[in-house]
């Protein structure tokens, strides 16, 4: 009897991996990048500017356009620039009115992080960032004084970052933009700027600037290309692209155009 019994649960485990096989056989294709040549196009959503990862300078058009333009030459497609000034204005991304209908990548800002994954595959890490200070002359620390903090990125520890500062008796303004934030270091109405590392390191080369990343406390986050879920076919091809751009070296010599090393890298002072 006992093996009878034995023997009803193995075939009822069984009957269950069965139809669990079954069921996945007739789950639609993925057909992303058969799409995707099909059209003969990728579509990548864009903020409007974000220097140095898309800027407004055709000579210079920004890190992650001419990552996303290599990407479609390794698949063979042209590439369709999507802008949109809500990509990265708001804390949650699912905000940003973006689609599968507009776009098949998002590019200029995405951070993987725990928020990007909950909705977004994502693509192979090119650079490393986190929060970075800045000030018109080398600081030791952030100690008492008048911060601007510039938030464009969403996926950074924001919660992390405002404990911090408060921890060091900082008075924070909150910004608006990078006018905002070189503006106010030049005229004195802040001792120092807070901000997303990359953006941080081309607005000091830009103008002058003293730059260093926080501390390790703060996260440290890798920046990537998002993708909708699901589309695996796609998302095997980007891998494919930049594991080639890696091997090439295009990818280090696009980084190095536009000063994007690994955060704390290339810091002029130990960090704070």
């Amino acid at each position: 009897m006992l093996t009878l019994r034995r023997l009803a649960r193995d075939l009822g485990g069984l009957g269950i991996v069965i139809g669990l096989l079954l069921l996945v056989s007739v789950l639609p294709p993925d057909t992303s990048l058969d799409e995707v040549k099909a059209n003969g196009a990728i579509r990548a959503c864009i903020p409007t500017t974000y220097p140095p990862l898309v800027t407004s300078d055709p000579d210079r058009p920004g890190l992650d356009i001419e990552l996303l333009r290599e990407v479609a030459d390794h698949i063979g497609v042209e590439l369709l620039l999507s802008p949109s000034d809500a990509i990265g204005r708001d804390f949650n991304p699912r905000h940003w009115a973006v689609n599968r209908g507009k776009c098949q990548m998002l590019a200029g800002g995405v951070v993987d992080s725990a928020l990007t994954r909950s909705f977004l595959e994502t693509g192979p890490p090119y650079a490393e960032t986190g929060w970075a200070v800045l000030a018109p002359a080398p600081i030791a620390n952030v100690e008492g004084l008048t911060v601007g903090v510039l938030t464009l990125v969403s996926g950074l520890d924001r919660i992390g970052l405002s404990s911090y500062l408060r921890a060091n008796d900082v008075a924070v303004r909150v910004l608006r933009n990078e006018k905002a934030l070189v503006d106010g270091l030049a005229n004195g109405e802040l001792d120092a700027g807070v901000t997303e590392a990359v953006l941080a390191g081309w607005l000091a080369a830009e103008n002058g600037l003293w730059v260093a990343p926080l501390p390790d406390e703060l996260a440290r986050y890798n920046l990537v290309f998002g993708m909708w879920k699901g589309d695996l076919t796609l998302k095997r091809k980007i891998d494919q692209a930049f594991r080639q751009l890696e091997s090439d070296g295009t990818l280090a010599t696009v980084l190095e155009r536009y000063g994007a090393a690994r955060i704390g890298q290339n810091a002029p002072v130990p960090e704070l």
